[in-house]
């Protein structure tokens, strides 16, 4: 969150013993303390509260799935694309002359399109 390593820690810790010195550093030490208290009390009273207030309906719900940083456009798009619909199939165009030699045609070549995966392309953007 700070992005403080330890040898900076340190450096923040001598400073502050040097700056505020040994006879306030107790006081400065319980008010740091007790403000960290307050904050993490406030968090779980914030956090129950939304609970309660959402409901039983959204205990059970997986918020990773909603995260931002975890969109993947061709992931989804992958997804989409191999999604297998359920529903009615689209009908056969009727061709103006010689409609039944044209109809098994294209219903044939329907069902080669349908059996044959879309290609993927990893590199495409």
């Amino acid at each position: 969150m700070f992005d403080i390593n330890g040898g900076e820690l340190l450096i923040i810790v001598v400073l502050a013993v040097l700056l505020i010195g040994p006879e306030r550093l107790p006081g400065y030490a319980a008010q740091l303390a007790s403000l960290v208290k307050r904050g993490k009390r406030l968090l779980q009273d914030t956090k129950a509260r939304v609970d309660t207030e959402l409901g039983p309906e959204f205990k059970d719900v997986d918020w990773s799935k909603l995260d931002p940083r975890q969109y993947d456009p061709r992931r989804i798009v992958r997804d989409a694309l191999m999604d297998d619909d359920d529903g009615p199939a689209p009908a056969p165009r009727a061709a103006a002359a010689g409609g039944t030699a044209t109809a098994a045609a294209t219903s044939a070549s329907d069902e080669r399109r349908a059996a044959v995966p879309a290609p993927f392309d990893d590199e495409a953007t």
